[in-house]
């Protein structure tokens, strides 16, 4: 893609991961985000609710996906292809694709068909126009092409659906410590549960497990985006556990015990199909955007922002919503923003 300037990047900001296990310093660590994220707090219909702005955490297409991205895309180098899969409207595909170009790695493209709405129509055609290309195929056929394309060519960069593998999820890991650290600072609310969309299970795992090594005492609820068959708490423990075992390994230490019982996925706000808005969620985006300037997008944000604004009415202690879209490029009309699972 000559011709395309690489905007400039600058050192990795404090991580606290790895100011806790100073060992894991080791791992190669792409610096995209500008974290900590902001937490801010609003009011909605006589309800507080607590923000983590994770819309905010990037210079550039910001969202839950960059933070896994600095460790998948740590050991690319200009001039690399880079490979990854998702649905035709994921957000994953066009937060990957952006800043693999701003490493000047280039990004193949695999992608099946799912309903679309306009906030999905406009997130493919950017992916579309970032990739160097992009293949469609029926979800199977996904599976098949993918396998082809990796044995063709051996060194490519593997990004794995969603982002969500042990690798991806260090940085949700992170995540989690970084609003521990935040809550202890007095900038936020001890929150009593954390809400955000699952759909492969990459950020709720992180949180999950990151909760624990703070010994911060909140419930993580995963608001499902997807069929019930691939968005299921054993998913997300089992990630959780995976990720576990790979710090623990590189740590050469044993880590907090995840608990099971932090975690609760509620099926209330899926849409009956992925890509399919809900209407409670169309309605919290739209209040939530006068009150914080945040942008939901319908497939992911708007229906964990509708589970959040239930809690925050009719639960105890504080509900803080993980904003994982960032929508600011569709708010100034231009044409990019990233955030899901």
């Amino acid at each position: 893609m000559a011709g395309v300037s690489v905007p400039r990047i600058d050192a990795a900001p404090a991580f606290p991961l790895v100011e806790r296990f100073p060992a894991l310093g080791a791992l190669p660590r792409a610096p995209l985000t500008e974290c900590p994220s902001p937490v801010e707090r609003v009011e909605v219909e006589g309800a507080s609710l607590w923000l983590k702005r994770d819309d905010l955490n990037a210079p550039t297409m910001g969202g839950n996906k960059v933070r896994a991205l600095e460790f998948l895309l740590g050991a690319v180098r200009p001039g690399d292809r880079v490979l990854t899969v998702g649905g035709e409207g994921s957000t994953h595909v066009l937060a990957t694709a952006a800043h693999a170009a701003r490493l000047g790695a280039h990004t193949i493209a695999v992608r099946w068909p799912h309903e679309m709405h306009p906030t999905a129509r406009v997130v493919a055609e950017e992916a579309a126009r970032r990739c160097v290309a992009v293949y469609r195929a029926s979800l199977p056929g996904a599976v098949l092409r993918v396998a082809a394309l990796r044995l063709r060519d051996r060194h490519l960069h593997w990004v794995p659906f969603g982002g969500s593998s042990p690798l991806g999820i260090v940085g949700h890991v992170n995540a989690a410590l970084e609003l521990a650290e935040q809550v202890r600072a007095g900038q936020c609310e001890p929150p009593r549960r954390v809400v955000v969309p699952v759909g492969s299970g990459g950020t709720a795992a992180g949180l999950l497990l990151g909760f624990a090594i703070a010994g911060l005492e909140v419930e993580v609820v995963g608001v499902r985006v997807g069929p019930r068959i691939g968005v299921r708490e054993a998913r997300v423990l089992g990630l959780a556990h995976a990720t576990r075992q790979f710090l623990q390994r590189r740590v050469g230490a044993a880590l907090a015990p995840i608990q099971p019982a932090g975690l609760r996925i509620v099926h209330d706000w899926y849409g009956g199909a992925y890509g399919r808005p809900h209407p409670a969620g169309t309605r919290a985006a739209d209040l939530l955007l006068p009150a914080s300037g945040a942008i939901l997008d319908p497939t992911y944000a708007a229906k964990a922002g509708a589970a959040a604004l239930a809690l925050s009415q009719r639960a105890d202690g504080a509900t803080l919503l993980w904003v994982t879209f960032d929508g600011r490029g569709l708010a100034s009309g231009e044409r990019g923003a990233t955030g899901g699972e």
